[in-house]
């Protein structure tokens, strides 16, 4: 192989680096608490084999399911590819194993942000969340597809 036929892919490394954000937050959550108002949003898809959720939210929730991390969770463990949560699903606590690469939305509500993952795809962009925009209703069928916005804007032409 030869040197002109290597290409850095840097959609691949953009999305690394997004998702290691997804990760640090995740481990103050974990480690510290949520500070302030500060709340997640998660949108994963349920169909990524490495998933683990009851057979009961999986035929709830077939494709994606979001989830809300605020008050009411419990035992957050951030390990290496995937976190694990408590949470309670019509007051029946279970424990959610959720690997990073399942992620296609994440958001903090209060501070604005948001980041959208094309899931399998070397693909990923950060944005801000406007005011207005209405947030996503907690562990819901996901009425469509994220909106993910092109970093081509960003790039010198």
């Amino acid at each position: 192989m030869h040197m002109d036929d290597l290409e850095i892919n840097y959609d691949k490394l953009v999305e690394k680096s997004l998702k290691h954000v997804v990760i640090e937050a995740l481990r103050i959550a974990a480690e510290e608490g949520l500070p302030g108002e500060h709340h997640f949003y998660i949108t994963f898809k349920t169909t990524h084999p490495n998933v683990r959720v009851s057979a009961q939210l999986l035929n709830q929730y077939p494709d994606e399911m979001t989830i809300v991390l605020q008050h009411q969770f419990a035992n957050l463990m951030v390990g290496e590819t995937y976190f694990e949560v408590d949470l309670s699903f019509g007051g029946i606590p279970q424990t959610l194993r959720i690997p990073y690469d399942s992620i296609v939305y994440f958001a903090d509500p209060y501070a604005k942000f948001g980041l959208s993952f094309n899931s399998g795809e070397a693909s990923a962009a950060g944005q801000k969340i406007d005011e207005d925009e209405d947030e996503p209703a907690p562990a819901r069928k996901a009425s469509g597809s994220a909106e993910v916005i092109s970093i081509d804007a960003f790039r010198k032409k």
